[in-house]
């Protein structure tokens, strides 16, 4: 049984995108620039090539992360760095002219924008461990990566009510993203040190702040960030969806649980979500008890936690892979369209 039902396919062949980039950089800066690279691709380039192009710039970063400092907590040469920068600000430009290229080539499609969304969703934790490298944050770098999912899923919830996807004036999609490989190039002039310090001491005019002049500088950029960019972008979620639901005299309370109503109806079951998307639960006891028993046997754990967690992203990579193949293939099929050709399939 398939991902997409009858009424999904009939919706597919009827959708098409709405969205707004309002940031600043993005209109005066960024899209200028876009405009013109994306002349540089040749018009029988698949816009989805240019889409996993884009994202492969990120699993270098973070290989070079992984290879340079494993554990997010040791400075890595500075040249890193720069690669960071450079390798974030290409997967930026070619996921923001992937869909510049389907408009040039005429092969938008609604699979166009799930591969690039799918490759975002990914992409949060490849950046993050990118930046964990640059900034030494060690463990911290789990709380980045919840930034970034927060705010990552609170702009596709938001789709998912409005219909078009809205950007604010400062949001996490082009200015975070534009901070972050700006952060990684300054990294390569200062030192990774310069996160590691107090920050007090890396910025010295708010050295006179009592509570951030005593933290390491890299969790001052996360309270930072938290406060400054998370949270207004968050509340600009729920604005924009309390807009909807009122329109249609709901409530919210009753937008999550149709969310989750709808959800489960699309994944042909009644009562809670489809097995296949539940499948990386079974792991979970495996880990539990290895974890119980290390705590029970003066710290001996059944499997050492490296092959436990290698085997867990395993298995989960191995899910998500066969259901993005699934979908791919179901949606190809349903719209007569190739993933990686411009030319549609012959009728």
């Amino acid at each position: 049984m398939g991902y997409i039902g009858a009424h999904g396919v009939a919706t597919l062949r009827r959708y098409k995108y709405s969205g707004a980039d309002n940031s600043y950089l993005a209109k005066y800066v960024l899209q200028p620039l876009w405009g013109r690279f994306v002349n540089f691709f040749p018009l029988w380039m698949p816009p989805n090539m240019i889409t996993l192009t884009g994202f492969m710039f990120l699993v270098t970063s973070a290989m070079l992360a992984y290879i340079y400092s494993p554990h997010l907590d040791s400075p890595p040469p500075r040249w890193v760095h720069f690669a960071h920068g450079l390798l974030l600000f290409l997967y930026q430009t070619f996921d923001a002219i992937d869909g510049k290229q389907a408009r040039r080539t005429n092969s938008s499609s609604p699979l166009g924008e799930l591969f690039d969304h799918g490759c975002d969703a990914l992409a949060c934790a490849l950046v993050i461990m990118a930046y964990g490298s640059t900034s030494m944050c060690g463990r911290d770098a789990f709380w980045f990566w919840v930034i970034a999912a927060v705010a990552f899923y609170g702009a596709t919830w938001e789709h998912y009510f409005t219909n078009t996807l809205i950007l604010p004036v400062i949001n996490g999609a082009t200015d975070g993203v534009a901070l972050i490989y700006t952060s990684h190039i300054f990294t390569a002039v200062v030192g990774a040190r310069w996160w590691a310090q107090q920050f007090g001491k890396s910025i010295p005019m708010f050295s006179w702040v009592p509570f951030l002049n005593e933290i390491p500088t890299y969790r001052a950029a996360l309270y930072l960030m938290t406060s400054l960019g998370v949270l207004p972008t968050v509340a600009f979620n729920i604005s924009s969806v309390l807009k909807v639901i009122q329109a249609r005299k709901g409530s919210m309370l009753l937008a999550l649980a149709m969310g989750r109503m709808i959800l489960a109806h699309l994944c042909d079951e009644h009562k809670g979500l489809k097995t296949n998307m539940c499948m990386s639960l079974l792991y979970l006891p495996l880990a539990i008890a290895n974890a119980l028993t290390a705590r029970l046997n003066d710290g001996v754990p059944l499997v050492d936690d490296f092959w436990v967690l290698l085997g867990y992203c395993v298995f989960t990579a191995s899910l998500y892979l066969h259901f993005a193949i699934s979908v791919i293939h179901e949606i190809t099929t349903a719209l007569g369209i190739y993933c990686f050709r411009v030319t549609r399939k012959e009728a």
